[in-house]
Formats: C-alpha cells, sequence, structure tokens
C-alpha cells in the first residue's frame, strides 16, 4: 500500500519545492504537477508531488492520518 501525505508549500524553485508537514520540511520534485505556488498543498509520495489539493481536503486527510498515528508519522 501507498501513502500519499498533504504538505504545505514553503518555497518553489525551478522543478523542486521546499514543502512542510508538522513542522518538518524536504524538498520534493514538482515536475508532474504544474501552477504550484507558495501556500499550496500538494500530495507528495516518494518525494515528488502527484497533485494540489485544496486547503479543507488537505486539512481532512492531515486529522485522518494524525489519529491513525496519534500523531507520530515519520517522513
Amino acid at each position: 500500500m501507498c501513502l500519499a501525505i498533504p504538505m504545505l508549500v514553503r518555497e518553489v524553485k525551478d522543478g523542486f519545492s521546499t514543502v512542510e508537514y508538522r513542522g518538518v520540511r524536504r524538498e520534493v520534485s514538482t515536475l508532474l504537477v504544474e501552477d504550484i505556488n507558495e501556500g499550496d498543498y500538494i500530495l507528495v509520495h516518494a518525494g515528488f508531488a502527484i497533485s494540489k489539493v485544496d486547503k479543507v481536503e488537505a486539512a481532512k486527510t492531515i486529522a485522518l492520518i494524525d489519529e491513525l498515528t496519534d500523531g507520530d508519522i515519520p517522513l
């Protein structure tokens, strides 16, 4: 089973973005998704952005992940 995590885009630069989930920041490839801007939420899987999601859906997914993992998911 695979899991994509909704992450907040903090910085956008040439095909990569710095994203954040619960204070943890990572650099991911954004070559597969167009029109990503700071403040957007994107689904990240295996170091790649696979789609954009709206803030409400991101919050619902994050709440569900927190519920299932007691807020402790290793990234």
